[in-house]
């Protein structure tokens, strides 16, 4: 399997294969293709019906990317250069023909309707990670949608209390003493034993203010993945919440699988969107009812915010200070700390940025995906 249509390593096929489609706009993760791999090891190599099917199933999300995963299929098994866009700083939209797919790989045909799907061009997916959000044309949005819902968070971990069997570590003088008297009271080799990890809860307070409004949906969108987007299935422990001139709680909203339901469903909760901003009163809202009850102890909380304080600039600094005291790590996320030059002069962010363990960029995808990893390892 690969450009020519076989390759000596079919593993080495399909992973270049899912290289391609990663390129041409598919959010294709490691998970997905570990499905993938075992997919096509139930499946007849030599038939290329078979192999078409096994990847439409498990690399696509939705009906959305077939069509660039048709077009990836074709190239990549008939020989032809992979579609690369051309380079620039603007994404453009690219008309894509719908392909057929026959046992033996059917040819490309174009779709006469004039109402055919625009995709935005494979080659520029990686510039699309590094645009500012707020920027971003209704096109561009849609394909960011889409990379966001691929998004995979490894959740962070703490110690638990429970030691569990381990190859390297201090002897478990138990199981060591059971496995003697089970070998006759003859000496065995020792046993040894380490600290379990149990996940971190994560706590993802979101400004959706009139000044937070252009970020706030991919915000939210952020929050549904790593809500929902475990790598291997990994349990979470994640609450949401929105942040305005009231506290909003959004975590069973973002329960449904299906991001645009959980997103209407968010918006159909918060009842002060792109409104004003009372951050100090809300983040002590947050902190009587839910925070100093057990929610924000040993987590890590991560604030989306750009610092506009309407209220009391001292009350934020307050709130912040005791939310650091109870979490394990308190992480400011500023879309506008990305930009050349950026002070944190806002009354807000001048407040809580000494009680802040990372401040952040938060105005692209890019800086999304750095954000999961230093969730991750706080």
């Amino acid at each position: 399997m690969g450009c020519d249509g076989q390759a000596a390593d079919p593993l080495t096929g399909a992973v270049g294969f899912a290289r391609v489609l990663r390129a041409a706009g598919v959010p294709v993760g490691t998970d997905a293709t570990g499905r993938y791999l075992r997919a096509l090891g139930a499946v007849d190599l030599a038939e290329r019906r078979q192999v078409y099917w096994a990847g439409r199933a498990t690399l696509c999300w939705g009906p959305e990317d077939i069509p660039l995963y048709d077009l990836a299929f074709q190239s990549w098994f008939s020989g032809a250069p992979p579609p690369v866009a051309a380079r620039g700083g603007r994404i453009r939209e690219t008309r894509i023909a719908g392909l057929s797919t026959g046992p033996r790989g059917g040819a490309g045909r174009e779709d006469d309707a004039d109402g055919e799907d625009l995709r935005v061009a494979a080659g520029d997916a990686e510039v699309l990670r590094h645009r500012d959000i707020a920027e971003l044309t209704p096109a561009e949005r849609a394909h960011l949608d889409r990379m966001l819902a691929g998004l995979r968070a490894t959740p962070p971990t703490r110690p638990a209390l429970r030691r569990r069997p381990a190859r390297t570590g201090p002897v478990d003088p138990r199981r060591t003493l059971r496995r003697t008297v089970t070998a006759g009271g003859e000496p065995v080799r020792p046993l040894r034993h380490r600290r379990a990890r149990r996940p971190r809860r994560v706590v993802l307070l979101i400004d959706v203010s009139g000044s937070m409004r252009p970020y706030a949906d991919a915000l939210l969108r952020f929050a549904h993945a790593v809500s929902h987007g475990a790598a291997g299935g990994a349990r979470t422990d994640v609450e949401v919440f929105s942040l305005g001139t009231r506290l909003t709680r959004l975590t069973r909203a973002m329960g449904s699988r299906d991001p645009e339901t959980a997103l209407a469903a968010a918006g159909r909760a918060v009842p002060d969107w792109a409104g004003g901003t009372r951050l100090g009163e809300t983040l002590g809202v947050f902190l009587g009812r839910h925070g100093r009850r057990g929610m924000a102890r040993g987590a890590t909380v991560v604030v989306f915010s750009d610092g506009w304080e309407r209220g009391d600039a001292s009350l934020l600094g307050e709130q912040v200070a005791l939310l650091r005291r109870l979490a394990h790590a308190v992480i400011w996320v500023n879309p506008h700390a990305g930009a050349a030059g950026f002070q944190p002069v806002q009354s807000g962010m001048a407040a809580a940025l000494p009680h802040v363990d990372r401040l952040l960029a938060g105005h692209t995808l890019a800086t999304l995906q750095r954000l999961l990893m230093e969730v991750r390892d706080a």
